[in-house]
């Protein structure tokens, strides 16, 4: 079955690395692979969260593979007995297939960061140290997380869903994205930044920090089935400040839907939850829009401002839709989607501040050789 697994992997993966290696006409092929490793994460992220709110986390309820199996069809007995006893519930051939998916594009978004790690070490060594986009110290450690990423994935699983760990698998994806944002980032050249854009670096860095938090509170949002604790907008339950249980709802060691002490989770708990989140999201909203609107001043930062001004207005739009239209799946979906380009676009603004050149660098290095 692992044999089977690893082959999966490779076959996918090895359609963006064909991809890179014959049709890309860019000559860093680096860069390419790691920009389509980014975009392959993204996917990933944007699937998980297909994964999550179809219900599909424990289509296999076993790990790697579907009842022993490398795919759905060879587990198809299984699955159906599964069905046929409960019809509406955890396991059915389509979420089987939805979980099994989801674990194919991971395990071929490790296969791809193995192949960074590769290059990266033999273009190091080849160039005698001296190549500093080879560096392999950062590869090797996205190597080391998406392991721990792949242990979290295997417990998210075995433990039913927990919700703080299914939180931390999010985390951890999302945390995945942003250290090949970084990687990609360093491949890239970019616009010099004036000393007025390099002043927002500790603005862009709190602005990371909130968006983080935000998301991790999303997460929890997601993972304890709280999109819908409120129902109206802009109160929730008719009131500013609606009956609510803290406790409860951010008791983090606890099964799904249940209390610590293994009582059904009240509904307060599930407001308390989801209210927490939504109001925290008007502080992330106009702290981000402000640094944008800074970020729009510096030649250097304008692109990446406007790009978070446009996805910041679409998470709000999105963020509504899934109240007042009861929670569709694709903007559900896209809502998720939007957290991560934001993370992608802090992180990109994150590195613009502090290590893009200088502008008055570059004057200076251009007006050397006449004086």
């Amino acid at each position: 079955m692992l044999i089977q697994l690893a082959l999966a992997a490779l076959l996918i993966a090895s359609i963006p690395l064909a991809l890179i290696l014959v049709v890309s006409n860019d000559p860093n092929k680096y860069r390419k692979l790691v920009w389509v490793t980014l975009f392959l994460t993204f996917d990933l992220i944007m699937f998980g969260a297909f994964t999550r709110l179809t219900d599909s986390g424990l289509g296999c309820p076993d790990w790697p593979g579907c009842y022993g199996h490398s795919n759905p069809l060879l587990a198809h007995e299984h699955i159906s007995a599964a069905q046929e006893a409960m019809p509406t519930g955890p396991v059915t051939v389509a979420k089987a297939w939805i979980e099994m998916t989801h674990r194919y594009v991971a395990m071929a978004v490790g296969v791809l960061i193995i192949s960074l790690m590769a290059i990266a070490w033999w273009r190091w060594i080849k160039s005698r140290h001296v190549e500093i986009k080879f560096r392999p110290w950062f590869p090797t450690m996205l190597f080391l997380f998406v392991c721990l990423q792949g242990a979290f994935g295997a417990w998210t699983v075995t433990m039913k869903l927990q919700p703080v760990i299914v939180t931390i698998h999010l985390l951890l994806g999302l945390t995945l994205l942003a250290m090949l944002t970084w990687l990609g980032a360093r491949q890239n050249e970019h616009t010099p930044v004036a000393a007025g854009g390099r002043a927002l670096a500790f603005p862009a860095l709190a602005g990371l920090l909130l968006l983080v938090l935000q998301i991790a509170l999303g997460g929890w949002v997601s993972t304890n089935y709280a999109a819908l604790a409120c129902g109206d907008f802009p109160l929730c339950h008719g009131a500013m400040i609606p009956p609510m249980d803290f406790e409860n709802g951010f008791t983090l060691w606890r099964h799904l839907g249940k209390t610590a002490d293994n009582e059904y989770l009240p509904f307060p708990a599930l407001t308390a939850i989801h209210w927490l989140h939504r109001t925290f999201a008007f502080v992330v909203i106009s702290y981000v829009a402000w640094l944008a609107h800074k970020a729009l001043k510096d030649s250097g930062l304008r692109k990446t401002g406007c790009w978070l001004l446009i996805v910041i207005a679409l998470q709000l739009v999105t963020g509504l839709s899934t109240i007042y239209l009861n929670w569709p799946l694709a903007i559900a979906v896209m809502h998720n989607g939007g957290a991560a380009l934001l993370l992608v676009l802090l992180v990109m603004l994150n590195y613009k501040t502090r290590l893009a050149p200088a502008a008055v660098a570059v004057a200076a290095a251009a007006y050397a050789p006449l004086s």
